[in-house]
């Protein structure tokens, strides 16, 4: 299986921290927080979630700043932000939207509400990991049925290997380093040598050229791995 998503989240109030934590973590997915803008940021470069749940109104850096230094910054643009505030007006939301965030939920809100909404974008950025049959040329990752196809001839990986492809199939062009493949493959509280990334990503280039077909994966020298 995929590894479960990583959702940050950040809200000062430690009540409010606490439930959505439980809540998010009751859903099957691993949580992180941060109680300011701050340690927000330090924590979206750290913890590299999938998905970041920003209260609007934080001390010092403002929601609206973690969002716009989020945005900004190529390596972590794609990332998924739900923008949680009391400001109802339309003004609000649109700015809010504007400065870059995927959704606005008003409070209060239902957690179920929330929970949709973060299911919808995981579907966007992690559909491996929700489920989802990916697709890359002619090779084919059917996640609820387990298996992998190129050119319609069945693919017999590891669960390693398994991992490692539907890492690369949800993201197509971005280059993993050896360390961001290590988080996400093998776990962030697990350590491997990354030598052991190569091992497994040449035994994935094996496989994948096993049915005929050119090797999918790019060697991107001193930077790390990408599909395509």
């Amino acid at each position: 299986m995929a590894a479960e998503p990583v959702v940050l989240v950040v809200e000062d109030d430690p009540s409010q921290r606490e439930v959505l934590a439980y809540n998010i973590r009751a859903e099957g997915y691993n949580v992180v927080t941060a109680a300011n803008g701050d340690d927000a940021l330090i924590s979206v470069r750290d913890d590299q979630p999938d998905l970041v749940v920003l209260d609007w109104m934080l001390p010092n850096v403002s929601g609206i700043e973690v969002c716009r230094q989020i945005k900004k910054d190529a390596m972590l643009a794609k990332t998924p932000v739900i923008m949680l505030s009391a400001r109802s007006e339309e003004d609000d939301r649109v700015r809010g939207l504007e400065t870059g965030a995927d959704d606005y939920i008003v409070k209060p809100y239902s957690v179920a509400e929330l929970l949709a909404r973060i299911r919808t974008q995981l579907r966007r950025t992690r559909p491996a990991a929700m489920g989802e049959r990916l697709q890359y040329g002619d090779i084919v990752m059917d996640i609820e049925e387990h298996r992998v196809t190129r050119n319609n001839k069945p693919l017999k990986l590891g669960p390693t290997e398994y991992r490692l492809l539907s890492t690369f199939m949800e993201r197509p062009g971005r280059v993993w380093s050896r360390e961001q493949l290590l988080d996400r493959v093998w776990g962030r509280d697990i350590y491997v040598d990354t030598r052991t990334v190569d091992v497994h990503v040449g035994r994935l280039r094996k496989v994948l050229t096993s049915v005929g077909g050119d090797d999918p994966l790019r060697t991107v020298r001193g930077a790390g791995y990408a599909l395509g």
